[in-house]
């Protein structure tokens, strides 16, 4: 008995240490998404559990949304160069509509100068117009009623009063005619364009194209109010912009930098109006129509839909996002897009900008023999020409 009661006993010592590493020693399991461990952010560590010698799953923090995307809960990065901008919060009197009677503070060049126009030109010559018609209007009629003028006169030709009420008019368009031809110059002849957009108005959405840089696209609808949002939508916040005028996507381009609108409509008539830029132009389908702007100060700026396209033409709202260049290339790249390079010069592919070991790669390839299985045999590699990998795709004669 106390044989066997030894031999049991040396087998669990020596069973001891195999019991000890599949208990608290267990190599951490494996990880189905490394990048997602890798981009997680530190938090603050997890309380220890008596007995556990696993390292804690570290919090995961909330980050602020990307440059012209609604906020929302999104995972933030370790990374400085990922870390996503938090997009920029409306500015009360600028770019949106605040409750007064006249026009909206504009912020293009154009802009500015159609306000002076309106403001300096066209209101004080209607309102003087419009005050000598009716005093004219009330003289007429006190002096020459039926009680003072129980006889009426004769007269039916005055030629010093028909030549001036056929110039004065000749006039007042003459003078409102110079700023007026000069402000549609400057509208409709604009420099030459750094960043293209096309615009595509949808019912009853917006949805933005940026060929200039990799084609990408965005749909911009709006954002509802908290009791109004159904499913996996978004309630809209006050960080997001004014009730009927917030976008889940807003349209991003740099400041300083001259923007083509291309607008065309993929259903029925639209009209993309940006009241800020003093920008309004109608989506037709079929047809490509043009129009651009240029914003010097960064901010967000709202418009909507100015022509009835049906049942949900007012629930169609325009949210325009400027940015410094720098916030613009980080955006763009968020998208999956690219950055042209300088105006003029050809835009180099993956391969000429690659380093100079890979670029010497084509070179070595060209003078290795290519094994071809279906042959059993080996066929040498016809030279590749360097002039190859232009953006084009031409090859060298």
């Amino acid at each position: 008995m106390n044989s066997f009661r030894m031999l049991i006993a040396t087998i669990a010592l020596a069973a001891s240490p195999a019991l000890t590493l599949a208990q608290g020693a267990a190599p951490p399991a494996a990880v189905a998404n490394p990048a997602a461990v890798q981009t997680a952010p530190a938090g603050p560590p997890a309380p220890a559990i008596p007995g556990d010698t696993a390292p804690a799953t570290p919090a995961v923090t909330a980050a602020p949304a990307p440059i012209g995307q609604a906020s929302a809960n999104l995972p933030a990065s370790n990374d400085p160069a990922a870390a996503p901008i938090a997009q920029a919060l409306p500015t009360p009197g600028i770019g949106l509509p605040d409750g007064r009677a006249g026009l909206q503070d504009q912020v293009t060049e154009v802009g500015q100068d159609a306000a002076w126009m309106h403001d300096v030109v066209l209101m004080p010559v209607i309102t003087i117009i419009t005050l000598f018609v009716l005093v004219l209007l009330l003289w007429v009629v006190f002096r020459f009623r039926r009680a003072a003028n129980p006889t009426p006169s004769r007269t039916s030709h005055n030629t010093l009063l028909e030549v001036f009420w056929t110039l004065a008019p000749v006039v007042i368009l003459l003078l409102i005619a110079v700023p007026s031809i000069r402000l549609l110059a400057k509208q409709y002849s604009p420099p030459a364009a750094d960043l293209t957009v096309k615009v595509i108005g949808n019912q009853w959405y917006w949805t933005y194209q940026y060929p200039d840089n990799g084609d990408f696209e965005l749909v911009s609808n709006m954002l509802k109010e908290p009791g109004q949002v159904t499913g996996g939508q978004r309630a809209r916040t006050d960080a997001d912009g004014p009730r009927l005028l917030a976008v889940d996507e807003r349209m991003v381009v740099p400041a300083g930098a001259v923007v083509k609108l291309i607008v065309t409509s993929a259903d029925v008539i639209h009209s993309f109006a940006v009241p800020a830029f003093w920008t309004k132009m109608d989506a037709v389908p079929g047809r490509l129509n043009e129009t651009w702007f240029k914003v010097d100060r960064p901010g967000v700026y709202y418009g909507q839909c100015s022509e009835l396209c049906g049942a949900r033409h007012a629930f169609m709202p325009i949210a325009v996002e400027v940015v410094s260049r720098p916030q613009f290339a980080a955006w763009v790249a968020s998208k999956g897009g690219t950055m042209p390079g300088p105006r003029g010069a050809a835009n180099p592919d993956a391969t000429s900008a690659a380093s100079p070991a890979t670029a010497a790669a084509p070179a070595a390839t060209a003078a290795a023999p290519v094994s071809d299985p279906t042959l059993n045999t080996t066929v040498p590699a016809q030279p590749v020409a360097q002039g190859a990998t232009a953006n084009e795709g031409t090859q060298a004669q």
